[in-house]
């Protein structure tokens, strides 16, 4: 236990992490990332569930993942999208120093030379609308150059604290890809609202494939464990299309088996249908209101029948059904360049009307300047 202030870290059971998410419910956007069964998707990673303490009270977690350096016993440790503490001060009244300290304790009597996290807070906000227009008039390239429909001063402010605190983060490629994690989403709010009215804001081209697929009998159903090579038949597929190397069959049955071994609700596989052929498979990942959709793969036969729009809409119904507040279409690019080989990204998702969501972005501390240097520079040889 490393004592700071009046908070306290350890660590804590997986069972304690899982009961800790889910109270958290609706009320806390916990990442799937953080949850402990993210611990055995990674299995090249060796993993550690804390947990911070106000007396004998639970009041934050977040997952750890540590990464052991080649021939030495030292840990690269990762929090992705995390840890789940009040990062921004505004539920609690303890400082960013008071939650961060005893973390940086911890890690670096484990062996961290240096330490990776993501706070899951948001900083900017745009509305598809206001995206369409910049696109349309040709004026806007970046994100950043459209005037954002909502900023959130309080994220901006752990900016700040960060880098007071001695945290640093990667410069961005220009893309939104300087992170591991996206930095740029795209989330479609569900709150409130039926399948009818999300239907009414899709855009047309959207409303049309939906009708499409319907019209020619493409059927989604629910996959099971023995459906996953089929999935990763199709996902293969994908990734020789768009030139990006897939994951073994093996780390989707690692998912597979974590995850609903965690949470019989936590992922769910889709299967897109037509004349008995899979032409599109997704994953589903829900952890209390909040839902992702986090691999898509779609055939090169088929496409004309729209399959990969017809599998959305169902996800989206079916979060809906269960009462999730957001559907996050995870990341895209940074882009509003047409001409941008990246702009498809969030082209496709934007006809769902949602809107595009900056988080804070992900920070590093160096325990050790020089063996953190050493291991850039592996990296970078890499």
């Amino acid at each position: 236990m490393t004592p700071h202030s009046a908070l306290t870290l350890r660590v804590i059971s997986a069972d304690e992490h899982v009961e800790y998410v889910r109270s958290r419910g609706a009320s806390g956007a916990v990442s799937f990332l953080q949850a402990p069964s993210w611990g055995g998707v990674k299995a090249e990673w060796r993993n550690e569930s804390l947990g911070w303490f106000d007396g004998s009270e639970l009041v934050g977690a977040g997952l750890v993942l540590l990464r052991k350096v080649p021939r030495i016993n030292r840990f690269l440790a990762y929090l992705p999208e995390g840890p789940d503490i009040d990062w921004t001060g505004e539920h609690s009244r303890f400082s960013l120093a008071d939650w961060l300290t005893p973390l940086t304790d911890h890690l670096k009597e484990v062996g961290a030379f240096a330490v990776k996290l993501g706070p899951m807070v948001p900083v900017r906000r745009w509305s598809a609308d206001s995206l369409k227009d910049a696109i349309a008039t040709g004026e806007a390239k970046r994100l950043r150059d459209v005037t954002p429909d909502y900023d959130n001063p309080a994220g901006l402010d752990v900016a700040n604290k960060l880098i007071a605190l001695g945290w640093t983060q990667r410069a961005d490629t220009g893309a939104g890809f300087g992170d591991v994690q996206p930095r740029y989403v795209f989330q479609v709010p569900l709150e409130g609202r039926t399948a009818d009215d999300l239907l009414a804001g899709f855009n047309q081209l959207w409303r049309r494939n939906i009708k499409k697929a319907e019209k020619a009998g493409v059927e989604v159903t629910h996959g099971t464990y023995d459906d996953l090579p089929a999935f990763h038949e199709v996902y293969v597929e994908t990734a020789q299309r768009d030139g990006f190397t897939p994951r073994g069959l093996a780390y989707f049955q690692r998912m597979w088996t974590a995850m609903t071994a965690e949470d019989p609700e936590r992922l769910t596989l889709f299967l897109a249908r037509h004349e008995g052929r899979v032409l599109a498979a997704t994953t589903l990942v829900k952890v209390g209101a909040h839902a992702w959709y986090s691999y898509g793969a779609s055939s090169n036969e088929g496409r004309d029948v729209r399959p990969s729009n017809a599998i959305q809409w169902a996800m989206i119904r079916e979060c809906i059904d269960a009462g999730c507040t957001v559907y996050d279409l995870r990341g895209i690019s940074d882009t509003l360049d047409p001409s941008d080989p990246l702009f498809g990204l969030i082209q496709f998702k934007l006809g769902t009307g949602g809107y595009a969501q900056e988080y804070l972005g992900e920070w590093d501390l160096r325990l050790r300047p020089l063996m953190s240097r050493a291991f850039d520079a592996y990296l970078a040889r890499r």
